[in-house]
């Protein structure tokens, strides 16, 4: 593999953003079906002053209506289940969905990717999420987040935690490093999933989109460090993320993980082999690689996910995105916010696992 470049989020704002770089694709037709949305069913009309009549007189035991039971399910769920997964396989050979510009396939993420993860996440991590109400119902903002476990875990449930747990559903788009876009399978998987390159190009047309946008500015220095400064935070960069937010006029809601730090506990890293793999480090677990593919399923850790009050932008003038020491002192605001709760977080947990 060729050596990886990472490209901070405040990198050079004339590089290209993936956005453009990647060609949009869209399917011969809408999403929706002819016959409306996937499993959707038309309601049978009473006919006038029937129904009137039916509330009307009085329903004795042996007159009480019953319900019909259709073969194969209590109430026909399993023949809509059916239906609307012959449907979606319908629209997938023959090309009737879209995608955006970035790749991201919506219909594929709600009915197939967030279904592979939701067991990690509900049976497994047992992730519980606090302060979802702090995610805007509408409109554009930037979650900012810790990274930590040596493998990107993390971002997968956060984007799980704010897909399933605020009301309005909405899904998070991740900024993610150059890597994950150079691995086979993941850099498809990535896109499916609505992932997009850590650069403040993107970033921005995704909030000018009114779309929840997820960074994690510690990146590699937070994902890979050892296991003896768990949970304390690394470097936040020169401020991107801050800068892009002013620009857009968007709340930042700082986000706290516990959890993510035990499933890899890295107490090494083989750097000679990581130069050679392109990769920015190789780490070295109680169980990888000693027991092989073994070592690599993670601990069932016990994690929490808490989302901070947002920090607002809007008040703001629109230079001040270019003032430094504004930035500097969101920034740590940010980072500080993040880290108070991570230490409250942790007083609060009675045990890595449970």
């Amino acid at each position: 593999m060729a050596d990886a470049k990472v490209i901070p989020f405040d990198d050079d704002r004339s590089r290209g953003s993936a956005a453009q770089r990647q060609p949009r694709r869209r399917s011969g037709g809408s999403r929706r079906g002819a016959l409306g949305e996937p499993g959707e069913m038309g309601a049978v009309q009473p006919l006038p002053g029937r129904e009137r009549a039916r509330e009307e007189a009085p329903v004795s035991r042996e007159e009480e209506p019953v319900e019909a039971v259709e073969p194969g399910g209590r109430d026909g769920g399993l023949e809509r289940r059916v239906a609307a997964g012959l449907a979606f396989l319908r629209r997938r050979l023959t090309g009737d969905y879209e995608v955006d510009d970035f790749g991201y396939d919506e219909e594929l993420t709600d009915q197939v990717l967030m279904s592979l993860l939701r067991p990690v996440y509900e049976k497994y991590f047992r992730v519980e999420v606090k302060g979802v109400e702090n995610i805007p119902a509408e409109g554009g903002a930037l979650i900012v987040a810790n990274h930590s476990g040596t493998l990107p875990l993390d971002g997968l449930m956060m984007q799980v935690a704010v897909h399933d747990h605020h009301p309005a559903g909405r899904h998070l788009r991740l900024l993610a490093a150059d890597l994950v876009f150079v691995l086979p399978v993941v850099n498809e998987l990535a896109r499916k999933l609505g992932h997009t390159l850590a650069c403040a190009e993107d970033a921005e047309r995704l909030l000018e989109q009114g779309e929840l946008v997820g960074v994690m500015p510690e990146g590699f220095k937070g994902i890979g460090k050892p296991f003896s400064e768990r949970y304390k935070l690394q470097r936040f960069g020169r401020g991107g993320f801050v800068s892009t937010a002013l620009r857009q006029g968007v709340p930042i809601v700082p986000c706290s993980i516990v959890g993510a730090e035990e499933i890899y506990p890295m107490i090494g890293n083989a750097k000679t082999l990581a130069r050679v793999l392109g990769i920015p480090y190789f780490p070295l677990t109680p169980t990888f690689p000693w027991l092989g593919p073994l070592g690599a399923v993670p601990l069932p850790t016990k994690w929490t996910i808490q989302f901070g009050e947002p920090i607002p932008t809007d008040g703001y003038p629109p230079e001040a995105a270019e003032d430094p020491m504004l930035m500097f002192n969101l920034t740590d605001q940010v980072r500080e916010q993040i880290q108070h709760t991570l230490y409250k977080l942790l007083v609060q947990r009675r045990s890595v696992f449970f």
